[in-house]
């Protein structure tokens, strides 16, 4: 009996034994295998005596601009005289997720702002592309405003009497022909000499998963492109106002007293949305996206849809051969005056073309080849917007678009390595 009994205990132990081994191989051995799941913790860096977060691999939070983050910056405005440079951009999400501009938001929080300067389009937005910008008074607010694209695209320093701090806030596109990088560029310059410190406001660019086209050559030096790089610079506008300081290209190589607010939840792949146009003929994320390489048209008797409702989403001419696409340019807000006004054009229809990861030629030397009076295709502005005189060459002696795009490889790598030191985001 005892015999039997100690068998039974025996056989129940073994049991036992084995469902807690078979059990353990199961919890332990996964771990093993395919590595310790780790818990998602956000790296903070210190960039400016400033926070940014990167985004988590294992799930996304909302970009946050600068502008949004007030906690992070409105102490170094208090007590101060500030002037903003500001648009339509310069927003700021309240609680139930409406719009509310900047300005409005520092008066809100009882900061003191002296005035205001306007970038190209002016300071609501409503002027044309290269029209002059006259100097204000806000309706809204009955802050002054200042032009910086009118007779003065810099500050002078009887503007900046006064003035303690000044704000940029301007959302870019990262195009270098996009003027908003050049006012930056005068504001700091303007600042240096004043010594006034300068805060940018971070904000995304949506074309910054990429870098691309000629670097520009110093004979071909002007507002739509004031600095040694390619049409396609791949950094934000925080990044690219570290970069203007750091290479020394402000008059007599001075330096400004910059201060970033990095965006947080922010990577240069990270695809975003502008939730207000950026100038008046970019009015999607559609256009913006084209922007880069259909603005080398601007250059050309070819139309990129000023004076329709596709801006920057189509490109065509009366001089180009009739196809199933036309549309005929009119007046419209942002286009006073279009290219071809009340004229039939034909070409190419491009709203629903896949998004670019890189400058696309196709379509200017497919025109160019097909325009019945080359001689004339070209104006004297195709230079400046490709700030080189190649690219014409290239294109009048039939060179091959990946021969163009070969050209262009060792500045490009070039220009990386310097790009790299002023980046703030992976």
């Amino acid at each position: 009996m005892y015999k039997n009994l100690f068998n039974l205990r025996k056989i129940c132990f073994s049991w036992l034994l084995t469902f807690f081994k078979n059990t353990f191989l199961i919890l332990v051995f996964p771990l093993f295998s395919c590595g310790i799941p780790n818990t998602t913790k956000n790296t903070v860096l210190k960039t400016n005596d400033s926070l940014v977060t990167p985004v988590s691999k294992s799930f996304k939070k909302p970009i946050l601009t600068g502008a949004a983050q007030i906690d992070t910056y409105i102490k170094l405005l208090t007590k101060k005289n500030i002037a903003i440079v500001g648009n339509p951009t310069s927003i700021v999400f309240s609680k139930n997720k409406q719009t509310v501009h900047l300005v409005d938001t520092l008066l809100k929080h009882q900061i003191h702002i002296k005035k205001v300067f306007a970038p190209e389009h002016g300071f609501r937005g409503t002027a044309d592309a290269g029209e002059v910008v006259k100097n204000g008074k806000d309706v809204a607010t009955g802050l002054p405003i200042v032009s910086l694209y009118g007779k003065n695209k810099k500050p002078s320093q009887k503007m900046l009497s006064g003035i303690d701090l000044v704000v940029f806030d301007v959302q870019d596109v990262g195009a270098r022909f996009y003027t908003y990088i050049s006012t930056l560029h005068y504001i700091m310059e303007a600042c240096a000499e004043a010594k006034i410190p300068v805060i940018v406001l971070d904000r995304p660019n949506p074309n910054g998963h990429y870098i691309d086209g000629p670097i520009r050559k110093a004979a071909y030096k002007s507002f739509v492109g004031l600095h040694p790089i390619p049409i396609v610079h791949g950094m934000t506008i925080g990044e690219y106002a570290q970069m203007i300081n750091g290479e020394g290209w402000l008059q007599n190589s001075s330096l400004c007293e910059l201060t970033v607010i990095p965006l947080k939840n922010y990577t240069h792949n990270t695809a975003y949305s502008l939730p207000v146009k950026p100038s008046p003929n970019l009015p999607n994320d559609q256009s913006i996206n084209l922007y880069p390489s259909l603005c080398l048209f601007e250059g050309t008797r070819i139309s990129v849809g000023r004076g329709t409702d596709l801006q920057f989403q189509i490109y065509g001419a009366p001089q180009l051969p009739k196809t199933d696409f036309s549309f005929t340019p009119v007046p419209k807000a942002g286009a006073k005056h279009p290219k071809f006004e009340y004229e039939l054009c034909f070409g190419e229809n491009l709203k629903n073309h896949k998004k670019l990861s890189q400058l696309n030629l196709k379509w200017l030397l497919k025109a160019y080849k097909e325009s019945l009076n080359k001689d004339d295709f070209f104006t004297s502005f195709f230079e400046k917007l490709a700030g080189t005189d190649q690219l014409r060459k290239q294109i009048t002696s039939g060179v091959s678009e990946k021969e163009i795009r070969a050209s262009w490889q060792k500045d490009l790598d070039h220009f990386k390595l310097i790009r790299k030191k002023y980046l703030l985001y992976p």
